[in-house]
């Protein structure tokens, strides 16, 4: 096993024993793109080794998002997704890990009239709004993840060649995630204790 293949999956444990803290029985619920398919595979395999009951996947592809606001009929973007909404609800309601992989293209949207972007959000917020008080309220352990793309990777390192731009956001990503570390969920537990001792100095 390579070192990167090694670091992606210590990446995926801290995901899911430190970043939602997967328990015995729970289901988790990953939102990702397909982009992160490996990634994600390792996260579903990481969390069933810790006991969960059911992992769900919700894939999404920046593609078919795109093709969505160029293309979509005007009132389409009023419509609220009452079902997504209702179904992640009912899953954190009962009890649900909620894990985000995110991936984004910071220009995915670029050129797209602004009234169709703030239409859907608007809708998306109006259906999600229980499950947004749920979160807000931490009612349920939830939590963001990164991987690269190569968009992000090109607006972070615009000067490095292009085949470098993917392996070094990577790298700084691990670094950040104290995944370059021997033991990342030790060293994640410790800074947490760090935290928490100078949280209760000043409290």
């Amino acid at each position: 096993m390579s070192d990167f293949e090694q670091n992606l999956e210590k990446y995926a444990e801290l995901a899911v024993r430190v970043a939602v803290n997967v328990q015995p029985g729970q289901t988790l619920v990953v939102n990702a793109p397909i982009s992160a398919a490996e990634f994600v595979r390792l996260i579903v395999k990481k969390a069933y080794e810790v006991g969960s009951k059911y992992v769900k996947v919700i894939w999404s592809d920046e593609a078919v998002t795109r093709l969505y606001y160029e293309l979509a009929p005007d009132e389409s973007f009023s419509i609220p997704p009452k079902w997504h909404a209702e179904e992640m609800t009912e899953l954190v309601e009962q009890g649900a890990a909620v894990l985000h992989v995110i991936a984004d293209n910071p220009d995915l949207l670029a050129g797209i009239k602004q009234d169709r972007i703030t239409t859907a959000q608007r809708a998306k917020a109006t259906a999600m709004a229980k499950y947004r008080a749920y979160q807000q309220a931490d009612k349920f352990s939830w939590s963001i993840v990164a991987v690269p793309s190569e968009a992000w990777a090109e607006k972070i390192f615009p000067d490095l060649p292009a085949e470098e731009r993917i392996h070094t956001l990577w790298e700084t990503i691990f670094k950040m995630v104290r995944v370059d570390q021997p033991e990342p969920v030790t060293a994640w537990q410790a800074h947490m204790d760090n935290l928490q001792s100078k949280s209760d100095i000043l409290n």
